[in-house]
């Protein structure tokens, strides 16, 4: 197995992160040295990788940026041999909060999520990975209201491109709704198509959203109902049908829980949860006949908040990032039962909250 690089978004609000930083991941052992810190950006906590793996982009989850109202993203260059950064330049976001961004196939555009402002923007990647200004603003409008506090109005939470590079999926925690967009790469632009998306259950919250390998089916975690639901998707039009919802959490669990990260193994065969507050992540099965999925069990993470967390592309290793006691904790993954088994292993790292991988070599 090759080594790879990891890097990972933070939260510097408390002081004690310094910005992004960057660790090379052994192949054989999955252990981690960390090789750079890239600091001078605030809350950067989520990344996004270039096609080409020559750049990164991550957002400044700030409501103010160089004295602009709103969020910002900053694109860097990435040297491969060192795993050092080298900031390109900065643009706004357009709205405040900016959590999740997305590259399309091509590397032409990234596209953020506001989560404060309830809004998304696209923004045209130059060829030296730099990044124009925004070609698009969309604004979200309208919370559900079935929680007064999360949504009060539109709180778009991420963006996930469709395998195929034609659609945009966007999941607004405010207006329980998972909106799908089709992507324009002429114009950079993004059109709803409202027959496509999907209302969720009143009060589940949509947050983050991946699709399964084989490109018909997709999965999103609901924050604040604390369920995974499992789609068919429909390739031509982007259509989303709910297959079945499933709670991340045991019957007998009464504590105060949100949802957060949501991903599925590379062979296909499940799909994980994490739970802030319960402090674990949730295994269910993905039904081969038709997508749907069944609870199989749960694994602490060993840690505090796990907001983020990161299955290795090679399917071996996954990564749990748990924010609040500055901690990534990594198991070996069971492919045949989708047990998580802790090595033993733990990285210290201050806030952590977004993990992304790029193979070196």
């Amino acid at each position: 197995m090759a080594d790879w690089m990891m890097f990972v978004g933070t939260y510097t609000r408390s002081g004690g992160s310094k910005g992004i930083y960057v660790y090379r991941m052994d192949g054989q052992s999955g252990s981690m040295t960390q090789v750079h810190v890239e600091e001078g950006i605030s809350n950067p906590s989520f990344l996004a990788i270039h096609p080409n793996q020559k750049y990164l982009y991550a957002v400044a989850e700030v409501s103010e940026s160089s004295g602009v109202p709103g969020g910002a993203i900053v694109s860097y260059a990435i040297d491969v041999s060192s795993g050092k950064l080298t900031r390109l330049n900065q643009q706004s976001t357009g709205g405040p909060g900016p959590c999740h961004v997305a590259i399309d196939a091509t590397g032409k555009f990234a596209i953020v999520a506001n989560y404060s402002g309830g809004s998304i923007c696209v923004l045209p990647i130059n060829e030296d990975g730099s990044l124009d200004s925004s070609s698009q603003f969309i604004q979200h409008r309208g919370g559900t209201k079935v929680n007064p506090q999360r949504q009060e109005k539109a709180h778009a939470h991420s963006v996930t491109i469709s395998p195929d590079n034609r659609f945009a999926v966007v999941a607004d925690l405010g207006m329980d709704q998972v909106r799908v967009y089709e992507l324009d790469l002429n114009a950079g632009k993004l059109n709803y198509v409202e027959s496509s998306s999907f209302t969720a259950a009143p009060g589940a919250g949509p947050r983050h959203f991946e699709f399964h390998p084989n490109g018909r089916y997709a999965y999103g975690i609901n924050e604040l109902g604390c369920t995974v639901t499992a789609y068919k998707y429909a390739a031509a039009t982007g259509k989303l049908t709910e297959i079945n919802t499933r709670s991340t959490l045991p019957k007998n669990w009464d504590g105060s829980n949100t949802t957060a990260d949501v991903h599925v193994t590379s062979d296909g065969r499940f799909v994980y949860g994490s739970n802030r507050g319960h402090n674990t992540l949730a295994i269910f099965r993905i039904r081969e006949t038709d997508g749907g999925i069944e609870t199989a069990g749960e694994q602490s993470t060993g840690g505090k908040t796990p907001r983020n967390f990161a299955i290795h592309p090679e399917g071996k290793y996954l990564y749990a990032a748990n924010q609040d006691s500055d901690s990534i904790i990594q198991f070996e993954l069971n492919s045949a039962t989708g047990d998580l088994v802790p090595v033993g292993r733990e990285i210290r790292c201050p806030m952590p909250v977004c993990l992304k991988f790029m193979p070196l070599g």
